[in-house]
């Protein structure tokens, strides 16, 4: 008998509580398993639909139901408040009557479940997925109907407290960023881009911008360009969606701090921003020095706005499922983008160098936050603390992960 995790309650295999469903050609919206759950593809920031794929195989997911994805060994079982169709890749679950979802969409993303997962997975590297047989296979702690429905109660409050504190924290980023970024499109509205024969001048992008390439320098960590706008160490941040290389050889080119970096793939979705760390990344990224003394902070800020507004998009020659292709600088170097004067680039720039010692902050508070809450999870789904008498502060001090 393989037992999941420690706890003081019975325990059942895993095909005893979840039943695997497979209901095909049905009409409804696609959706896709995700960290935060099973979720409407049309809620996503991007979409990774091809509209010409055929979707008639396509699994239905209902409310309540989970989802295995090609990710739950990394985030857990998705769990699903809507009713769509996913991938017919994925594995729908349904609960059978001692099952309740509500406690089991927690226990199901718990870090002890997971680090399980991870043990029963198939595949390497970017084809890994859970053996569902083995899945099958596994003992899950089954509390008393009226546990679970405790245990989901407690951790519908104190989650949704811990979630509502992180959307604060949040919102201060974004209000901040906000004031950045609407008088960067104020100028691109006074811009010829706009006004094309009484607006301000624009020039070829490259005109503005160098495009340098610098050999990889050994014992450096990976840069990436994040579709928030940071460039920075992948170190510095959860490499969540990303692969690393299986090469340990130094390999792509150098990046210094404060250098205009571009993903030539995804920077239609904001991939672009001001290095923050040295590292070396990819050759699939533009790196770039600004050229007449120009600010990197402004010129970066102003192509990411012009790349979410769908305005680089529209020069693209090559679209992929998930990407605008800009890789050839050539191309992208074309592209006319407004002439701003270097005192109004350098005073944008100071305010873009102010916010992020806050967001910095935030991020760190937030991580916290993120940590507390999984552990809080844990604890709850496994036993460690009788949730009855809990009173929902600190509760997870003392308690380990």
């Amino acid at each position: 008998m393989t037992t999941l995790i420690s706890s003081p309650w019975a325990t059942q295999r895993a095909r005893f509580l979840f039943r695997r469903r497979d209901v095909r050609g049905v009409d409804a919206p696609l959706a896709s398993a995700t960290k935060d759950g099973v979720v409407l593809r049309s809620d996503l920031d991007f979409s990774v639909w091809n509209p010409e794929s055929n979707t008639s195989n396509y699994k239905l997911v209902e409310p309540d139901d989970f989802v295995i994805g090609l990710r739950s060994f990394q985030h857990g079982i998705a769990h699903s408040t809507v009713r769509g169709n996913v991938s017919p890749a994925y594995t729908v679950l349904r609960s059978t009557p001692s099952a309740n979802p509500r406690f089991y969409k927690y226990y199901f993303r718990s870090q002890l479940l997971i680090s399980q997962l991870s043990n029963i997975t198939q595949g390497i590297r970017q084809g890994q997925s859970i053996d569902i047989e083995a899945f099958q296979n596994l003992h899950v702690a089954v509390p008393s109907p009226q546990e679970q429905h405790r245990i989901a109660d407690f951790l519908d409050m104190e989650t949704a407290r811990i979630d509502h504190l992180v959307a604060r924290k949040r919102h201060l980023i974004a209000l901040l960023n906000e004031r950045i970024d609407s008088r960067i499109l104020e100028l691109v509205g006074a811009s010829e881009l706009v006004r094309p024969t009484s607006g301000s001048p624009v020039l070829p992008l490259r005109r503005l911008l160098s495009k340098v390439i610098r050999p990889a320098q050994a014992n450096l960590g990976v840069v990436t360009a994040y579709r928030d706008g940071q460039v920075t160490e992948r170190g510095t941040r959860r490499a969540d969606g990303y692969t690393l290389s299986a090469s340990t050889e130094t390999q792509g080119q150098f990046v210094k701090v404060g250098d205009v970096v571009v993903h030539g793939l995804d920077g239609f979705a904001g991939a672009i921003g001001t290095a923050e760390a040295k590292g070396n990344c990819s050759p699939v990224y533009h790196v770039c020095t600004p050229n007449h003394a120009g600010d990197s902070r402004f010129l970066a800020r102003l192509l990411r706005l012009l790349a979410l507004q769908g305005y680089l998009g529209n020069f693209a020659v090559s679209t992929r499922e998930r990407a605008v292709d800009f890789r050839n600088w050539d191309l992208f170097g074309r592209i006319p983008i407004p002439v701003v004067p270097l005192t109004e680039q350098r005073e944008i720039g100071e305010w873009i160098s102010k916010v992020r010692p806050i967001r910095r902050v935030v991020e760190q508070s937030t991580e916290l936050a993120t940590e507390r809450r999984h552990a809080l999870i844990t604890a709850a789904v496994t036993g460690q603390f009788d949730v009855s008498t809990a009173s929902g502060r600190n509760v997870t001090e003392g308690v380990t992960a």
